[in-house]
């Protein structure tokens, strides 16, 4: 029986939230109807448009636990986001960024870059201390000005403990910036527990949302320390007074947004982010995990199947990567896609990554699928 907000073809079984998800019934609605409006009376309605802007902010705000929708910024993608922390923060040569040697490439490039500016990207291990966040502090020194890691890894689905984390670089004065998109949506986040100075995330995976509209959390300390590297006219503090020549900037996050706002994806996202609050992040972070720790112990239990994400025992996430023993991971994957699972070839293996939709038939014929042997 399909959840009636997923009326996903019936000879699928989509297992690629950590990618990218099906929109809800309710977003495919909400972009219908935005379109119907738009195309019938243009912009007569631009007042609730704004308002929808708004709402949008409060539902970010609630499900990152932010003190104040003024945190929050709608940016076009995560790694907009991280460059503007990048090129934001003024670097002295010999600086030194700790990240990890799992991060996807939008929380390294623009670390990366910085190099003509003296300023070293350390990539630890994960697996090399008796803790991963063990491995992330073996690398700090007094010249680091930053710890940036992913809250969720993309490919091994390991998820860190952010709260030790945050409280290991307030101790030290070194700002914390956390690459949230495989947690908003999947598990419970809490920004001000975290002692998180930069959080982003794209609205295109867990959350339902579509792809070009992401979110930029700052505390107003953080913020206060990034130059700006864009502007226009909705930045201003006073961003609808067009006349306004002695301009200031913005207060708080819509600083970071310095044009037109993406109002289509904003219903979009707005809708898809109603469902999840709906249901309760709790609830849905249980699901998760309980659809992932099934599919991690039949994989561990199944002879023809190994297991590459970790185990872990207190924090766990809703990815799972594994291997089929028998059959290279590329033909295993074509296997998968042709029967109409839909997953990714992440990690040096299959990903699967199931939401909290997903019912019990489609993870076990999933599993079996995956587990024949041989093709």
């Amino acid at each position: 029986m399909r959840h009636p907000e997923f009326p996903l073809s019936a000879e699928l079984i989509y297992l690629n939230h950590a990618a990218v998800a099906p929109w809800p019934q309710r977003t495919s609605n909400a972009v219908i109807d935005f379109a119907r409006q738009n195309s019938q009376y243009g912009s007569r309605f631009y007042l609730d448009w704004l308002k929808k802007e708004t709402e949008l902010r409060k539902q970010l705000q609630i499900l990152l636990n932010a003190a104040s929708p003024d945190d929050i910024a709608l940016v076009k993608n995560t790694s907009e986001a991280l460059s503007f922390v990048a090129y934001g923060l003024t670097w002295q040569s010999g600086d030194n960024i700790v990240s990890s040697n799992e991060e996807f490439p939008s929380n390294r490039l623009p670390w990366q870059s910085l190099a003509d500016q003296g300023v070293a990207l350390r990539q630890a291990d994960l697996y090399s201390a008796a803790t991963p966040e063990q491995a992330l502090f073996s690398l700090v020194d007094s010249h680091t000005r930053l710890i940036t890691v992913s809250s969720i890894q993309f490919a091994s689905g390991l998820r860190l403990d952010l709260q030790q984390i945050g409280a290991f670089c307030k101790q030290r004065g070194i700002l914390f910036c956390i690459d949230a998109i495989q947690s908003l949506g999947a598990v419970q986040f809490d920004a001000q527990a975290y002692q998180a100075d930069f959080v982003m995330a794209d609205g295109h995976k867990w959350l339902f949302g579509p792809e070009g509209l992401g979110v930029f959390y700052t505390t107003p300390q953080a913020r206060d320390k990034l130059k700006l590297t864009q502007y226009g006219w909705h930045m201003m503090k006073d961003t609808h007074n067009y006349e306004n020549k002695a301009w200031e900037i913005h207060p708080g996050s819509r600083r970071f947004e310095c044009g037109s706002p993406n109002t289509l994806g904003i219903y979009a996202l707005s809708a898809s982010l109603s469902l999840l609050l709906e249901t309760g992040m709790d609830k849905v972070e249980s699901l998760i995990i309980e659809k992932a720790e099934y599919l991690r112990d039949t994989i561990t239990a199944h002879p023809h199947t190994r297991l590459i994400s970790p185990r872990q025992h207190q924090l766990k996430s809703g990815i799972v990567t594994f291997q089929n023993r028998n059959i290279p991971n590329q033909a295993l994957f074509s296997h998968l896609q042709k029967q109409g699972v839909i997953c990714a070839l992440r990690g040096g293996g299959i990903r699967y990554s199931p939401h909290f939709y997903n019912s019990a038939a489609e993870i076990q014929q999933a599993l079996e699928l995956a587990a024949v042997p041989s093709l």
